[in-house]
């Protein structure tokens, strides 16, 4: 089995990163039949990114702080953890966005596309779905359209609910609603186009976040979920996400 190992700058990765080499060796990412992930879920995150075009894939190694996406860090008996490993596959949501400059930007989210306002006022959001206006306007700090791999992050933190994965839904949740003071969100199948307009753009400036990857000073916002790119992840037996989203909803 050839292996890529890939680790993030922090010392407790790159120690690691140098013990499983010089035990397995290491190939390029084109070469491997598993590339092994060495970090925190926001690593896994640009991993899985990184290697979207590959046929391996990836199975994370903790060395950050919740790993979430991650098996428990060990250098031994590596080749027997991955001959039994478990397989998910998730898929990115897409999101196209338009700044006040007229620039469009394009990027995938594997766990939510959010927006956050970025000054001192709240948001003004209009919300469509498939082209129907949903919510005509939504005051807020923020809002944000999640996947079920992404669930347990940022949207279970606003008090979005947890889905399973598997499920062919989304989680439209917003952040510090104002008006309606009592929307909690909704949940969307998996097939739709969301929409957000953003009101009064220069006066309650807005920016949006795909994984980390934010563009500012956004006008509106298109997001819609991609079948077509499948990520690959592995999980120890008994360790995968589907237990893990049940595990979070208990503890």
């Amino acid at each position: 089995m050839k292996l890529a190992f890939l680790s993030n700058s922090a010392p407790a990765a790159e120690e690691g990163l140098g013990e499983l080499v010089a035990r397995y060796g290491n190939v390029d990412p084109m070469e491997a039949d598993v590339i092994v992930a060495l970090g925190g879920d926001g690593f896994m995150l640009r991993t899985l990114h990184r290697t979207q075009e590959l046929s391996a894939p990836v199975y994370g190694m903790n060395r950050g702080t919740v790993g979430f996406l991650m098996n428990e860090y060990s250098c031994d008996d590596l080749l027997d953890r991955l001959a039994a490993a478990e397989e998910e596959v998730v898929n990115p949501l897409e999101m196209r966005a338009m700044d006040q400059s007229g620039a469009l930007h394009e990027a995938l989210a594997i766990n939510e596309v959010s927006l956050l306002r970025a000054g001192p006022q709240a948001a003004k959001l209009r919300i469509t779905v498939d082209g129907r206006e949903r919510l005509e306007e939504l005051v807020c700090d923020g809002c944000l359209l999640a996947t079920p791999a992404g669930s347990t992050a940022y949207n279970y933190s606003a008090h979005g609910p947890i889905l399973p994965i598997g499920a062919d839904v989304l989680a439209l949740t917003p952040i510090a609603a104002f008006r309606p003071r009592r929307w909690r969100g909704a949940l969307l199948p998996k097939t739709v186009t969301v929409r957000f307009e953003v009101r009064e753009a220069a006066k309650r400036p807005v920016m949006a976040d795909a994984d980390a990857i934010q563009f500012n000073d956004i006008d509106w916002v298109e997001i819609r979920s991609v079948p077509t790119i499948c990520h690959r992840i592995l999980f120890d037996p008994g360790h995968g996400l589907e237990e893990r989203v049940i595990s979070e909803q208990f503890t």
